[in-house]
């Protein structure tokens, strides 16, 4: 059930790093937005995501490079130009930006819409989930809607704007990476869209004028540098990678599963280090998301089996 449930393919053998990678996505991505607004005490927004793409992707092809791998060629990287653009430039520095003004929990919650969002563009481009799949995503949205009606987050117009123009892009991102623009092959794929994700993001970060706000922070808080390494090696290296995994090896519906379980891990974090008080109808909440990831790994294997 297992192999049906996540590989793609006609084999029925799941590849050998699908749960990894979604163990990845859903306990270190879940525990990046926390990181995000530490760094954020001496970091700005576009500069922060900016340097920490930068950061992984020299990191990252360095070690393609090492490796003897073959690089992407001309359309491969033009690809991974726009792909980088929406999922990083767009999606990753809005949710920065957006942590500016609302809390990492409200920011975890709202981005549980990108399966949903994830479907829509599909649509457009032809694919259809499962009847099952939609259920799950319609029930882990329920849940995420429980959630914020339950938790007392207050949220600034613009920021509300911010996280909703990063769902969008990182979204249309996401299914266009695997339809109309795909990246080259493994890591290679990968360090060329953090490349070109994070030229974007300096220059908007320079149009900004970021640079002169980083300056007035130097040197940097203790907090913020190690918030900012965490984000390069196990959100940028470790999960950002293996999300792309994810959307090459498994359906759009498990690969964006991860945003039904970040916003327990941003609750508990946030209890546990910043000491929120989680309500009873908020723990609810958590249990209703869960119950939709759990319909969605249903839905892909009903569909796997039928295949």
């Amino acid at each position: 059930m297992t192999s049906a449930l996540l590989s793609p393919s006609s084999t029925g053998k799941a590849p050998a790093l699908l749960i990894p990678a979604l163990l990845a996505c859903y306990l270190v991505w879940g525990s990046t937005y926390l990181a995000i607004r530490f760094a954020l005490i001496s970091f700005p927004p576009f500069f922060q995501m900016g340097t920490r793409f930068l950061a992984a992707g020299i990191l990252l092809m360095a070690w393609v490079l090492a490796r003897g791998h073959k690089l992407p060629s001309r359309r491969e990287w033009a690809n991974a130009a726009i792909i980088g653009t929406l999922m990083l430039g767009g999606g990753m520095g809005l949710t920065a930006s957006a942590e500016v003004h609302i809390g990492s929990g409200l920011i975890a919650t709202f981005i549980a819409v990108v399966p949903m969002m994830v479907s829509a563009w599909g649509l457009l481009l032809g694919q259809r989930p499962s009847r099952l799949e939609f259920l799950g995503m319609a029930v882990g949205l329920a849940g995420v809607l429980m959630l914020v009606q339950g938790a007392s987050f207050s949220a600034a117009p613009i920021g509300m704007a911010c996280i909703a123009g990063a769902t969008l892009l990182w979204s249309l991102g996401s299914v266009l990476s695997t339809t109309r623009l795909p990246l080259a092959n493994g890591p290679a794929g990968f360090a060329s869209e953090m490349l070109c994700g994070g030229a974007v993001l300096m220059v908007i970060s320079l149009a900004l004028g970021e640079h002169h706000q980083a300056a007035a922070n130097w040197p940097a808080q203790p907090e913020a540098v190690l918030a900012w390494l965490y984000l390069v090696v196990f959100g940028s290296l470790i999960a950002f990678s293996a999300y792309l995994y994810l959307l090459a090896n498994a359906s759009p519906a498990v690969a964006t599963s991860y945003a039904f379980v970040n916003p327990l891990i941003a609750i508990f974090l946030g209890a546990f280090f910043a000491g929120e008080h989680v309500t009873g109808g908020e723990w609810a909440a958590c249990g209703v998301i869960l119950m939709g990831v759990f319909l969605i790994f249903r839905g892909k294997s009903a569909t796997s089996r039928r295949k």
